[in-house]
Order: structure tokens, then C-alpha cells, then sequence
């Protein structure tokens, strides 16, 4: 039986939740520790010392040029309540949340920031607003929670006079529940807490969980091929896509009859990692699952990275993956223990593995000790389950850390990538050796730390974070840096994105990604549903 709802979760049209000038929100920042200091001093020689922040409403903005026509154009479509060209709300909108992003928040000069942010209610607004403004030549970005840490949200005007944002944020309904297929109908604009919430309340769970989680969006999930923290259990958020309404300026498309088809190419897939520059995911249609009885926690040590790494790969091709399943190298295992002092009350040495099980009580148990036998056998340590708590009460605060960093004078990033299980070693040498090199040459030793985050039965995905020393021009520091291991990464084979997104920071090699012949489809695709170029310029497409 198919249950239809109108289930929201609150239409007022009001600031994203998220500071203005740093990830998250204000009571998720919290001064360095001890040890961290401690430790900033020993390799960088920096005291720890926060500078000032600025007040919101110092921040110089460029002046909106949207005209007095084209906003009344708009308000005809989303009401004048709706449309805004307040400094907070274009501030809000200027960007996502990278570090270069936060720190062209920090500098002096005037921000670019779109001319207005719209605030559509539903599918035909949406579809209205982006006829009007490929009519009258306005490019149009996108925006659900405002996460993207590759430029994907950057109010890029492309070859147009004005540039507005697309908030999502009101199209933020739970409007169908299939239990007994196992799906649920969620507006784009929901984000991730307020989506299980809702799919809570009917004993479901999209079991989503990325980093991003507490402030990204459905539509956002599903634009950038997202992959949440237990992908080995319920894989990745395009594997749960089942239908798609877009809105494009040429129409509407509804994609998904079933849940497999051989009607020729599935058009899901050209929407699916589009980042907004084909069309605007108004509403997706998800695999659900229920809520499960049981989470069964385990930490397991490695003498080293690659022994660990062994071991990941044999519990995935046999079949036995946990739903959540990482590796941290010794030097992200070392920067644990000198936050914690140990990890959990565990010491820890050699690299430490999370994992988690879900389920019913026994199907938990039986996994589990699948698991631990082979894990065992292949020179894992049981640690139990405390450390493995510790990683998930703490999983979503990473990037408070990095804005502390940020604040002392550290220059902190993470990127990703992934490839077979035969290349990984080779691929993170590279990665590692491109990242130090680049940034070495600029006089900034850096602690480059990986961890495996996703997992395949051919391959795994790479999670670097880098810490160095910030530079007079910390911007112009890290693009040498990405530069270099931007082209590591395609010579070395992997791919230039796992989960991130393209956006445009990755659009500088995805020629060497998809082919030259690749990139002509996809500018053939995007002349047919966006002739006139509106939808997010300057993203994705080479």
C-alpha cells in the first residue's frame, strides 16, 4: 500500500543555518586543545593563538545589479516575500564551504555574491523560474544546504550581467511512503536530519550518513553522487535513486518507471552528478529501509596500512562488509592519539579500522563474527567497541577542527579519490608525494593523513586531509598544491572525485576523465536542455 503525505518541515524563507564564515553552526566550535597546540608548535612553530573573526555585516559585497524588471519578473513567479537581495542572504549564498571558500570569506575586498536569492515552493516554480531566466539571459546556481567544498555553489556569472541563487529549501516534503517497496518520495530542499526524521516517524531510514550530513540537502545528495559514512551496508546515495523529477528550462522530466529497465540508457544517470548545470532535482524518489533493532560497534588495530588494507578487501569480496567499514593510516591514527591520548582507552599503534553493524539482533551477530574471524586471520587486533564509539559520536564534527585550524594560522584541506584495490598503494604514494612536494617547495612541511572510506569489491575509495603552515597568500598555497595533485591523480589512475563533486575545482581535468569525445556528449546534452547556458556556468562541464 502507497501512503501519501504532506509532511514539511517549515516554509519560512530565512537564512541557511550554517555561519557565514565557517562550517556548521556556532555551538560546534570549540577552542584547540592542549595537545593540539602543543603539537602545532612542535611542527609548524605556531602558538595556536585564534585571530578575530569579523562581524557578519562588515563583509563589503558587491552591489546587486539584478534589475528592477527582472525582480519583478521573479516576484511574479515566488512572490515578493520570496525574493531577496539582502547583504545576509547574498553573504549566505556566496559560496560553499571549502577553504578556499572560507578564506575568501576572510579577505578584505568586496565578495562576489549573487544579485538575489529566490526561494521556490515547488516543482512548477522552479520550472517557471528557469524559463524566465533563460529567456532574459540570468544564470541561476542552485543551492540546497550550502556544503559543497568544490566550488560547486560559487555564484559564478559565466557570460551573463546577473547571477541569482536557487534556494531549495522550501520544497521540503515527505509526499509518498511505499512500504512495501521499500521507497519514499522526499522534496530536494529536506536535509539529511529533518529527512530521517520524517522517514522516523513510518519506522524508515535512508541509513545516508556523510560528513555533510546534519546540513546538505536531498537535492544536493543527489546532483553530486553523495556517499554517506555506512556506504558498505546501504552503498552509495545514486544506488538508492529509484525516480527523479527535474526541471529543466526546456520541461519537465519524471525519470524512473521501475527499479531496473532495458529501455535504453537510463536518463537517471545523466541527472544523477549533474551538480545543476543539466537541470534542478526537484523531488527523488529513495530506497528506504527499516530502522534497525541493532548497531554493533567494533575497533580493530593493523600493524600498517597495507596489512589493513588487505584485510578491508578480503571482508568486502567475501561478502561479509559491515555497514560501515574505514582504515585511517598511521598518520591520521597519530593525530588521534594526539587529540585523545588514546582511541577510546585504547592505546593504539599501527593504523586504526572502524566498524559498525546494523540490523535485527541476530543478523548482527552473525555478521559480526564473520567478520571477526576474517579480520582476525588476515592480522587485525580487536580493540571492542569503544573506540568505534568514539569515531561515530564524533563523526560529523571534522570540519570544526579544520575551522579552528584555519583560525591559528593553519592551512587545512581534505580531497578524495579511488581506484582498484592493485593500484591503492600506488595511487596514495602519489597522492602523498604530490601533496608534500608541492607544498614543501613552498617552504610548508606538510601531514598529509589518508583513510579508506568507501569500499568496493574492486576498489576503495582515498581520503586525504592535509596540514601545513599558512602563507602570506594561503589561496595561491593551496592551488599549487591542488594543482599538482590534481594531475598526480590522473597519472597515477584514480579518479579525479569519489563523492565530492566536480563543481570548479575538479572541472580543470575532466577532460582527462571522461575523453575528449566524452566531454562533446556532454556539452550536447547540456546545448539541448540549457541552450542558453544558464544553469550553473563555470561547474562541471569542461
Amino acid at each position: 500500500m502507497v501512503e501519501t503525505h504532506s509532511e514539511k518541515s517549515g516554509s519560512a524563507t530565512v537564512a541557511p543555518s550554517m555561519v557565514w564564515d565557517a562550517w556548521g553552526v556556532p555551538a560546534g566550535h570549540q577552542p584547540l586543545s592542549a595537545q593540539i597546540r602543543g603539537l602545532l608548535t612542535q611542527v609548524f612553530g605556531i602558538s595556536g593563538e585564534p585571530v578575530a573573526r569579523r562581524d557578519e555585516g562588515d563583509v563589503p559585497l558587491r552591489p546587486s545589479v539584478l534589475t528592477d524588471a527582472d525582480r519583478d519578473g521573479l516576484v511574479d513567479v515566488v512572490g515578493a516575500e520570496h525574493l531577496s537581495t539582502a547583504d545576509v542572504d547574498r553573504l549566505r549564498h556566496a559560496g560553499g564551504k571549502s577553504t578556499p571558500d572560507l578564506l575568501r570569506r576572510r579577505e578584505t575586498a568586496p565578495q562576489d555574491a549573487p544579485d538575489a536569492v529566490v526561494f521556490p515552493a515547488d516543482h512548477a516554480e522552479v520550472l517557471a523560474l528557469l524559463r524566465y531566466c533563460a529567456e532574459h539571459g540570468i544564470a541561476v546556481v542552485p543551492f540546497g544546504g550550502g556544503t559543497s567544498v568544490v566550488g560547486g555553489v560559487d555564484p559564478v556569472r559565466g557570460q551573463f550581467a546577473t547571477v541569482i541563487a536557487l534556494d531549495l529549501r522550501r520544497l521540503d516534503t515527505l509526499t509518498e511512503v511505499d512500504p512495501v517497496s521499500g521507497t519514499a518520495t522526499l522534496g530536494a530542499g529536506l536535509t539529511g536530519p529533518r529527512a530521517e526524521e520524517l522517514l522516523g516517524a513510518h519506522g524508515l531510514s535512508l541509513g545516508h550518513f556523510p560528513q555533510s550530513f546534519e546540513f546538505a540537502s536531498i537535492g544536493g545528495f543527489a546532483a553530486t553522487r553523495s556517499s554517506g559514512q555506512a556506504s558498505a551496508g546501504y552503498g552509495r546515495f545514486d544506488d538508492m535513486v529509484v525516480r527523479l523529477a527535474v526541471a529543466t528550462p526546456q520541461g519537465s522530466l519524471d525519470l524512473g518507471r521501475a527499479p531496473a529497465s532495458a529501455a535504453g540508457p537510463d536518463l537517471r544517470e545523466l541527472f544523477v552528478g549533474s551538480e545543476g548545470t543539466l537541470g534542478i532535482i526537484t523531488s527523488v524518489t529513495l530506497r528506504v529501509h527499516p530502522v534497525p533493532d541493532t548497531t554493533a560497534y567494533q575497533a580493530w588495530s593493523f600493524p600498517d596500512f597495507a596489512t589493513g588494507a588487505a584485510a578491508l578487501r578480503g571482508l568486502v569480496q567475501t561478502g561479509a562488509a559491515p555497514t560501515v567499514l574505514r582504515l585511517s593510516d598511521e598518520a591520521e591514527t597519530g593525530l588521534n592519539l594526539a587529540r585523545s591520548g588514546d582511541v577510546g582507552g585504547h592505546p593504539v599503534s599501527g593504523c586504526l579500522a572502524i566498524t559498525t553493524f546494523e540490523g535485527t539482533a541476530a543478523h548482527v551477530a552473525a555478521r559480526s563474527a564473520e567478520a571477526e574471524a576474517l579480520l582476525t586471520a588476515a592480522g587485525g587486533t580487536a580493540l571492542g567497541e569503544a573506540p568505534a564509539r568514539q569515531w561515530a559520536h564524533g563523526r560529523f564534527a571534522a570540519p570544526y577542527l579544520r575551522d579552528a585550524l584555519l583560525d591559528v594560522g593553519v592551512l587545512c584541506e581534505t580531497l578524495e579519490t579511488a581506484t582498484s584495490w592493485a593500484n591503492l598503494a600506488n595511487l596514495k604514494a602519489k597522492v602523498t608525494a604530490a601533496l608534500t612536494d608541492a607544498l614543501g617547495a613552498q617552504g610548508t612541511p606538510a601531514l598529509v593523513m589518508c583513510h579508506i572510506s568507501h569500499t568496493y569489491p574492486s576498489g576503495a575509495s582515498l581520503y586525504f586531509t592535509v596540514v601545513a603552515k599558512q602563507l602570506d597568500d594561503p589561496i595561491a598555497q593551496w592551488r599549487l598544491a591542488k594543482t599538482a595533485v590534481g594531475d598526480a591523480i590522473v597519472a597515477a589512475g584514480g579518479t579525479i572525485t569519489h563523492h565530492h563533486a566536480v563543481g570548479a575545482d575538479h572541472r580543470p581535468w575532466m577532460a582527462a576523465e571522461v575523453g575528449d569525445l566524452g566531454v562533446r556528449v556532454l556539452r550536447a546534452v547540456k546545448r539541448e536542455l540549457d541552450p542558453a547556458g544558464v544553469l550553473n556556468p563555470g561547474k562541471l562541464m569542461p
